[in-house]
């Protein structure tokens, strides 16, 4: 995956308002203040696209949190046609996550945990769904658990990602069903939303550790070169003269990875 270029210095602002803003929507969602809600939901998905293209994230990213920004927008109004289109929406998202997590090789056992875990709650929902709703709904139950089990291809962060939206999801179901709901049953779903994007995001870019490790083993092969090269000039040398005692100094290339090294952990983090 090649990076895109972005605008480094607008990450941290970004973020910040991101977070700022879902502290304003969790708050009114606590606090019963609707306005705060239908402001802020709004806002929160755009903040966060641009955050991750401002790092040059993947357009396929980019393009998954805004289908999420549609689907939040169409879930405000309390009418089926707009579920179902925010639904279509999501959905939409999730078919870019897939195409972004590519086809690595995972582990079986972690899909068919996570479709025995679908059936069964859908086995549970059955009865209380809208008849209207138990076809779309079964297939966008399957694309999420598709999503949850192949976001382990980004690591642990996406992974995590992944299984909260399936979490967000789920609670959304058992208010649809009529099943038994938490207190604060809102905040609970839009909690577990946002932490699953921003994990999802993250996992994608890459956290500031994985970076600075990738840097650092590109250093290590850069510094098995530079000795070997350096080494057979040592040989040839003393074909005619004895070496010095003083040490070349590292070439250009090699001070460059080390300087990357260095400025890896100052950089923007990862969002």
């Amino acid at each position: 995956m090649t990076p895109r270029a972005g605008a480094p210095r607008l990450v941290r602002p970004l973020l910040v308002a991101f977070l700022a803003v879902a502290a304003v929507d969790l708050a009114g969602l606590l606090a019963g203040a609707q306005t705060a809600h239908l402001v802020a939901k709004p806002l929160l998905m755009p903040l966060l696209a641009a955050c991750a293209a401002a790092r040059g994230g993947p357009r396929l990213l980019v393009a998954a949190l805004l289908c999420g920004w549609a689907g939040d927008v169409l879930l405000l109004p309390d009418s089926e046609a707009a579920f179902l289109a925010g639904m279509g929406c999501f959905a939409a998202g999730h078919v870019c996550y897939l195409l972004l997590f590519g086809r690595a090789r995972l582990r079986p056992a972690a899909g068919l945990a996570y479709a025995a875990v679908l059936v069964a709650f859908l086995a549970y929902l059955w009865t209380g769904l809208p008849g209207e709703l138990r076809i779309p709904l079964t297939g966008y139950s399957l694309l999420l658990a598709a999503i949850t089990w192949r976001a382990g291809a980004l690591g642990r962060y996406a992974a995590l990602g992944g299984a909260l939206f399936l979490l967000s999801d789920a609670l959304i179901a058992t208010g649809i069903a009529g099943r038994p709901q938490l207190p604060a049953h809102d905040f609970w779903i839009m909690l577990t939303y946002l932490a699953a994007q921003y994990l999802l995001t993250r996992g994608a870019l890459g956290g500031t550790a994985d970076a600075s490790r990738w840097v650092r083993t590109g250093c290590r092969a850069a510094t098995r070169r530079w000795t070997s090269a350096r080494r057979s000039r040592s040989s040839s040398l003393r074909s005619h003269a004895r070496e010095g005692p003083g040490t070349a100094a590292p070439g250009p290339s090699l001070m460059r990875c080390y300087q990357r090294t260095a400025s890896s952990a100052s950089t923007t983090p990862a969002p």
